[in-house]
């Protein structure tokens, strides 16, 4: 049976009307933060707050038990929203890497799990049929891939303790009311690296005499396709030169490198040198890296019998994986050295968030027009959160 979550709807959607209206980019969270951590102290959970960031942690304690983490996301994107809706963001804020004006909105619907997620966590605290810890973080800086390492960094199981099993979900263009579930690798492990392409300048007049990293920078990008058949190669940003009759000496390429296995992935990394090399080799930086995320069956199969028991299987699709990528592997993967060596369980599923009109082509994430439905994507993302938390807690 699914849960009455009547009582928690209405404050969670006034947070998700607030947190959408205004956004705030990677490592720059600290209203959203705020908010979050409000909330969560209202329903009676320890807040913790400023771990790796603008990360925040409730600890809720109702006596022997699993120790439970229920894991969202702070920050937006740097993406004017084109949505027409009148909570819409219309903020500008500065780019925390720049410093110039952009605008931001949540282009990948992390205002949505957040609000649900504070929604679960009042109905759980509400209803304590359970025993054990719950742990509920917003985590920052999902959208750059730094957030989760920069908080286990911090020490945030050291401050808390160590989860069993982590939960997750995160929106798709799927239906309203719909969960997804996929089995072992569902989203892929990716690098975001930027190549410094190392040329030699001088006037447009003489290419004889120059080495045009720009061109190399072109060369790459149209390699991308074959680079290796196991990992999608893009290229995302450019950066290079300020006038047309002028060969600059450098340019700076980002790239976003995703596969299923981290060897695939350093292939491709290597292969990238090979191809930026201009003048000399590139210099490469490595901005940011995400695991593969992997679900572990002993945590997603009581989720998703949980779903089916209470949503019914009609609105419990299958998830194919997706080259998608995510941190939130870390935290999993950081029980590895913390928790007997056996590493902490990952349950993760998609939250369906196109209303009905929606349904035939949706914006998809990170789009500029991606609405999901506020009261249909709330009122089964925080069932869900909390039928996969009472799934995995002592009764």
């Amino acid at each position: 049976m699914s849960p009455d979550v009547t009582p928690v709807l209405r404050p969670a959607l006034e947070l998700y009307l607030d947190l959408h209206r205004h956004p705030e980019l990677s490592g720059a969270e600290a209203r959203t933060a705020a908010r979050f951590a409000d909330r969560l102290h209202r329903v009676g959970f320890r807040v913790l707050t400023g771990i790796g960031g603008h990360g925040v942690v409730g600890v809720l304690r109702a006596g022997p038990g699993p120790v439970v983490l229920i894991r969202a996301e702070l920050d937006g994107l740097p993406v004017r929203e084109r949505t027409g809706l009148p909570y819409a963001s219309t903020d500008v804020v500065p780019d925390p890497r720049t410093g110039e004006p952009v605008p931001v909105m949540h282009a990948c619907g992390h205002d949505a799990p957040l609000a649900c997620a504070a929604g679960a966590a009042d109905l759980l605290a509400r209803d304590r049929d359970w025993r054990g810890t719950l742990l509920v973080v917003g985590q920052p800086a999902e959208e750059t891939l730094t957030g989760a390492r920069a908080m286990l960094s911090d020490g945030l199981y050291d401050r808390v303790g160590v989860p069993d099993v982590v939960l997750a979900q995160h929106t798709a263009p799927l239906p309203a009311g719909m969960v997804a579930h996929g089995t072992g690798a569902v989203l892929a492990g990716s690098s975001a690296l930027a190549l410094e392409i190392r040329g030699r300048g001088g006037h447009a007049a003489l290419p004889q005499l120059t080495v045009n990293p720009i061109e190399v920078a072109a060369r790459v990008v149209l390699g991308l396709p074959g680079l290796d058949p196991d990992v999608s190669a893009t290229a995302g940003a450019l950066h290079a030169g300020a006038r047309g009759n002028v060969v600059p000496d450098v340019a700076t390429l980002e790239l976003s490198l995703r596969g299923f296995s981290a060897a695939a992935l350093e292939r491709a990394e290597q292969a990238v040198c090979r191809l930026a090399t201009g003048s000399e080799p590139p210099g490469l930086t490595v901005l940011a890296r995400s695991p593969v995320t992997t679900v572990d069956p002993d945590a997603a199969e009581p989720v998703r019998s949980a779903h089916e028991a209470a949503f019914g299987p009609a609105r419990v699709a299958t998830w194919p994986g997706s080259l998608a990528t995510e941190d939130v592997g870390w935290f999993a993967a950081a029980g590895a050295s913390l928790h007997g060596g056996t590493g902490i369980r990952l349950a993760h599923w998609m939250l369906g968030s196109a209303g009905r009109t929606q349904w035939t082509g949706a914006a998809p994430n990170h789009s500029s027009g991606y609405a999901p439905d506020p009261k249909g994507t709330l009122t089964t993302g925080i069932a869900a959160l909390v039928l996969a938390a009472r799934a995995q807690l002592a009764r």
